[in-house]
C-alpha cells in the first residue's frame, strides 16, 4: 500500500471514528433528556456500550455542561453505587407560542422543564412583525438575569401550517398569515438560531416525550386552543408528518353538513362548529380563564350551556371517530379545551367519544388527557431546538 493509499485510509478510519463518537454522545445525551436522572450502569446497559466509553461520554457531556454527575449518589441496592447522571440547567432554549390572544415565551431546559415564563396578552390577532417585536421583547426581558445560561436557540409553536425544511409559515389563517418567514425573522431580531413548525405537532412531541403519550407507540392526540383545533397521529412509534409537514389537521376534519363557514374556506370543519370561546361564553369566562373550563362544564347545571356542550361534544365524536377509523391507536390523548369538553360531557352522562368507532378498532383504546397542560406548547417548541442539539452536541454548542 502507498503512503497515499495509508492516509486514505487512516483519514477515512478516523472520520467513521469521529461520526461514532458523535453519535454516541447523541444517544446517551438523548436518554438523560428523555428519562430523567440514569446512573452509568444504566446508561451502559442502555446503550449496550461499555462502562469505559460511557464514562468517556459522559464526561465529554459534562465538560460541554450539558450533564452534571453525582459521583456519590447515595448507596442503594448491592454492590457499589454507580454515578448518577443529569441533565444541567446551563443550556436552555427558548419557546414562543403566539396565539390570537396572547404571545407566550418560555425558557426551557434539557429534560422538558419550564423554567421560567410570561403570557403577552394582546387585544387580537397580530401581523408576523407585531409578533416578532412582542416576541423579541419578552425574550429580552426573560433572559436579563441568565447570563450564566447558554441559549441554544429559539423554537415557534405556530397555530398554522408550517413547512418542515425551513420554517416558513405557509398559512396561519386566524392571524392572515401567508408564506410568512416567521423563524427567519425572529431569529434575525435576536440574535439566535430559530425553528418553526406546527403547534398542535410540538404539543403532541411533548406529551409524546414526556407526558401522556410516553412509551405509547400508537397514539392519536387532538388539542383545541384559542387559535383553533390541531393534532397529530404517532404510528408504530414514528410521528406522522406528511409530505411538508402538514399533517394532523383534525380542526378541519368534517363534522357538519350546511355548518359554519370556516377560515380555511369549507364549511362545516370541527374547528368551525367547535371554538373555545363558545365554550368559555356558555359558562360565563373569559379567555384568561381557559384553565378552569373543564371544572366550570362538569359542575354547569344551566340547559343552555349544556345544550352547547352536548353540540359541540357530538362533533368532537364525529372527529374522532374518523381518526381512530383511520390510524388505529392504543391511545387517544384530548388537550386544551377539548379535554374539558370531554370531562364536562361525560359528567353529564354523554355516549362514550368512541362508540360509533369500528368495533374492532375501538379495542381497549383507551381516552386520556394530556399531563403537560400550559406547558405542553413550551416544551414541544422547545423540542424543536433540543433535537437539533441533541442530534449533535459537540458541533450544536
Amino acid at each position: 500500500m502507498s503512503a497515499s493509499e495509508l492516509s486514505t485510509v487512516r483519514h477515512a478510519t478516523g472520520g467513521a471514528t469521529e461520526a461514532l463518537r458523535r453519535s454516541n454522545l447523541a444517544t446517551v445525551l438523548g436518554l438523560v433528556h428523555r428519562e430523567g436522572a440514569l446512573s452509568r450502569s444504566e446508561l451502559t446497559r442502555r446503550t449496550g456500550l461499555n462502562r469505559s466509553t460511557v464514562g468517556d461520554l459522559v464526561g465529554e457531556l459534562a465538560r460541554l455542561h450539558l450533564v452534571e454527575v453525582d459521583e456519590a449518589p447515595a448507596a442503594g441496592g448491592r454492590g457499589r453505587p454507580s454515578p448518577v447522571v443529569r441533565v444541567t440547567d446551563s443550556v436552555a432554549a427558548v419557546a414562543v407560542n403566539p396565539e390570537v390572544d396572547a404571545v407566550l415565551v418560555g425558557l426551557v431546559g434539557l429534560g422538558g422543564r419550564v423554567l421560567k415564563k410570561v403570557r403577552i396578552e394582546t387585544s387580537a390577532a397580530r401581523s408576523v412583525g407585531d409578533v416578532v417585536t412582542l416576541a423579541s421583547a419578552g425574550i429580552a426581558g426573560m433572559l436579563a438575569g441568565e447570563s450564566r445560561t447558554l441559549i441554544a436557540g429559539i423554537g415557534i409553536a405556530v397555530p398554522g401550517q408550517v413547512r418542515l425544511s425551513d420554517g416558513m409559515v405557509k398559512e396561519a389563517t386566524h392571524f392572515g398569515w401567508v408564506d410568512e418567514p416567521l423563524a427567519e425573522l425572529l431569529g434575525a431580531a435576536t440574535g439566535l438560531r430559530a425553528w418553526a413548525a406546527n403547534a398542535a405537532v410540538l404539543a403532541l412531541r411533548a406529551e409524546s416525550a414526556f407526558g401522556a403519550g410516553r412509551g405509547v407507540d400508537d397514539l392519536v392526540y387532538m388539542i383545541g386552543g384559542a387559535s383553533g383545533i390541531g393534532g397529530g397521529a404517532i404510528s408504530g412509534g414514528r410521528l406522522l408528518t406528511g409530505a411538508a409537514g402538514y399533517a394532523g389537521e383534525f380542526g378541519h376534519t368534517f363534522v357538519a353538513t350546511d355548518g359554519h363557514a370556516c377560515s380555511c374556506g369549507s364549511r362545516g370543519c370541527l374547528e368551525a362548529e367547535v371554538t373555545q370561546a363558545e365554550l368559555l361564553a356558555a359558562v360565563g369566562l373569559g379567555s384568561a380563564d381557559a384553565a378552569d373550563l373543564g371544572d366550570r362544564l362538569v359542575a354547569t347545571e344551566d340547559p343552555a350551556a349544556l345544550a352547547v356542550v352536548r353540540r359541540a361534544y357530538d362533533h368532537l365524536r364525529i372527529a374522532a371517530r374518523s381518526a381512530v377509523n383511520v390510524f388505529n391507536p392504543s391511545v387517544v390523548v384530548l388537550s386544551g379545551f377539548l379535554a374539558a369538553l370531554h370531562r364536562g360531557a361525560s359528567a353529564h352522562g354523554a355516549a362514550d367519544l368512541l362508540g360509533d368507532v369500528v368495533r374492532s378498532s375501538r379495542a381497549g383504546v383507551q381516552v386520556v388527557e394530556a399531563q403537560l397542560g400550559a406547558d405542553q406548547l413550551l416544551v414541544g417548541a422547545a423540542e424543536l431546538v433540543f433535537a437539533d442539539l441533541i442530534a449533535d452536541p459537540a458541533r450544536a454548542l
